[in-house]
């Protein structure tokens, strides 16, 4: 019967590493996306206009709120607050990003996804597709992580 509680301990601690992964790291890529989508509007809005999704006045709104919402679901995460409900709101963030980028490049657009910001100019600004839906798909796994078993050890509210 030790032996299995140990297991059972031992599995615990590795989902509780996980959870501490999930919801911090997410708190940093949010944070960081959000910080420099509203550090670099101008970029932000000419990164949303290039999936010629929304007109050129929808970019511009789109681009002064996408920043302050990012760092804002970030913030949440870092402190703790309505850690389900916060993360269930960027999963369908993650995955209306995710349907944008497909689309782009199921239409065969040669763009820069503007998810960090903009791209480093010495950089080839164009994205490969691929990995970065993988890696969205990434971000949304630990989203899920978080609604699923938030680790809510110094959260304000979780």
């Amino acid at each position: 019967m030790g032996r299995l509680n140990t297991k059972l301990l031992g599995v615990n601690y590795a989902f509780d590493v996980v959870s501490f992964i999930a919801r911090f790291g997410m708190a940093a890529v949010w944070i960081i996306a959000g910080a420099e989508k509203m550090a670099h509007p101008l970029d932000t809005m000419q990164s949303i206009k290039a999936y010629e999704i929304f007109t050129p006045e929808w970019s511009g709104y789109l681009a002064q709120l996408i920043g302050p919402l990012e760092l804002v679901g970030g913030m949440l995460l870092l402190l703790g607050i309505f850690l389900r409900e916060s993360s269930k709101v960027a999963a369908v963030v993650m995955v209306l990003f995710m349907v944008g980028i497909l689309q782009a490049w199921l239409r065969g657009l040669d763009i820069d996804c503007g998810c960090f910001g903009a791209a480093d100019a010495t950089a080839d600004p164009r994205m490969n597709y691929g990995l970065t839906l993988l890696r969205d798909v990434a971000f949304l796994f630990l989203t899920a992580w978080t609604i699923k078993r938030p680790f809510t050890k110094f959260a304000l509210h979780p």
